[in-house]
This record gives structure tokens, sequence and C-alpha cells, in this order.
């Protein structure tokens, strides 16, 4: 798996290869993504936070390989990068979650076809820190620790402790996938903190020895020693699964979600060009590199 470091991961705005006649430039020229014309190539990618990285080892390597090609990563989370696809403000979308009906209905209004077009999947793993004595979880208990049904370790085979819950903004598509599928479309609790970013997740968690969060899988390999993921059990009877690449492709690890590019209407021009370069061999290898879980 390729090393990484979370400072890296941060959900500002990620410029790859920008030169002083891109920043400059006119819009006619930013929207070449678009047109796959002969003018300037460039394309813009906004959206989940957590694929911020896998998109970026994409756009370097496509940009490696196809010189005079310039290409915008931007994170915000999914539902912001939703947003941008239905307001024309960004060529392709990253999304870890599926588009929602509301949005749907948006992008109707404003004449806009999303496309939804998977290209990895991803686990999402719950984390505590290293000092919690507490290994395994069954979806149930992590769903209620976060719903704020059950406040204290020791109600889920840990010490008399109070449980601190942390939380991805609900822009994210991370916090969605995991409130539809973990917690039953509960609401989080309200004493939950909520952060802005993975690594501010990861940072709360080794600085809190009562603390639990969640973090997409490709986020685990530098998380650093601080915090130890859970073993997740899909029920009270089922065997407790470590969140790995072959434990998510296998279907064992009962927390995983597709990952996706989202375009308006289907992809031409340059669009097309980086999203079978995602789909093709050398894209799917950097998902592998990236510590997600190809397709196949």
């Amino acid at each position: 798996m390729m090393t990484r470091k979370l400072s890296g991961l941060i959900t500002g705005l990620l410029i790859l290869a920008m030169t002083a006649g891109c920043s400059s430039g006119s819009k006619e020229e930013k929207g070449a993504g678009q047109t796959g014309g002969n003018e300037a190539r460039y394309l813009t990618v906004k959206g989940s936070d957590t694929m911020v990285h896998l998109v970026s080892t994409w756009a370097e390597a496509f940009m490696k390989a196809k010189p005079g090609t310039e290409i915008s990563v931007t994170g915000g989370g999914s539902g912001t990068g939703i947003a941008a696809l239905i307001n024309a403000t960004t060529d392709i979308c990253a999304a870890s979650r599926g588009i929602q009906d509301k949005e749907k209905t948006q992008a109707t209004a404003k004449g806009v076809t999303p496309n939804e077009i998977p290209v990895a999947r991803d686990g999402i793993a719950v984390i505590v820190n290293r000092e919690n004595p507490v290994t395994e979880l069954t979806v149930e208990q992590i769903g209620s620790i976060f719903s704020g049904k059950v406040t204290s370790w020791k109600d889920v085979g840990g010490p008399d402790q109070p449980i601190l819950v942390l939380s991805r903004e609900s822009s994210s598509g991370t916090y969605v996938f995991f409130q539809e599928h973990v917690m039953n479309k509960a609401d989080y609790t309200v004493h939950a903190r909520f952060l802005p970013g993975t690594s501010a997740v990861v940072q709360a968690v080794t600085a809190d020895r009562w603390a639990v969060g969640y973090v997409g899988l490709g986020f685990l390999a530098e998380a650093g020693e601080g915090i130890h993921a859970l073993h997740v059990k899909a029920n009270a009877v089922a065997p407790a699964v470590e969140a790995t690449e072959a434990s998510v492709r296998a279907g064992g690890y009962a927390i995983a979600r597709p990952l996706f590019l989202y375009t308006s209407g289907a992809p031409a021009g340059l669009i097309k060009e980086f999203v079978e370069f995602c789909l093709g061999p050398d894209g799917q290898r950097i998902v592998r590199e990236t510590g997600y879980v190809t397709l196949q």
C-alpha cells in the first residue's frame, strides 16, 4: 500500500500542476474539459474528502501520461461536489455516496442529468484510541453509540468511561453513508463532535482515550499508532471481521460502500479520457496502491 501523509488529505483546495497561465486563464479555457476541444485541456474534479488522495493520484498519473493537461482536485465533501456539478462549477464530482432524490430534483431543474460511474470500493473503519481495550463491536452497537443510545463503554464490554463520539460534518458522504447503513437513519447524538476532515477525526481519537470515530479504509495505513480499528460483527452471532481490502472485496466486512465519479450526462472529450483512465488497468492499480479496493 502506498505511503501517504494525512496532512495532505485536508479538505482544502488541492491544485495539481497549476501554472500561471492556467490561474489567470479565461473562462473559455477552463471549460475545455467539457468540450474536449483543442483549447487548453483543463479539468476540475470536486467532492468527497474520502477520495481526495485517490483522485489526486489519478490526476497526477493522468497528467504525466498526457502532457499539456491540467487537473484541479478539490475536496469539501460529496454533497459539495454534487452541488457543484448541478451548478456547473465542476466538470466531475467525486462522491462516496449515491446521489439523493432531492439532489436529482435540483439537477433536473437546472437541466443537468447526473451520470453515476462506480470507480472503486471502500470500507469504513471505526477507530478508537490505542489504549481503549474494546476490540470488537456489532453494527447495532456501533449505531447505538453514534445515535446516543449507548453513552458508556461499560455497556459494550469496556470500562466505566463516557464515550466521546466524533463524526464528519453533514456535507460528507461518509457521514451520510454511516447514518444510513450503520445507524439505520437515526440522528447522530446531540453530544457528537462534528469535524471537518478525516485527519481531524484521527487526531481527536489519538488525543482522547475514550473517543470513537470513523474513517475510510484508505486512511488506516497512515493513521498512526495512536488508534486501532475495531473488528466489526454484522450481528451478534456473526464473526468479528477486520477492515481490510480483502474483507471488503470478499463481502465479509459489514461497513463497505462503492465510490463514484459523477458527470453531467455521458462523459465526452477530456472528461471521458479521465474516467476511462480511472477505470483502466493503471487507474485500478492506483486504487489498490492508495489503500482502496478495486472494482474486481
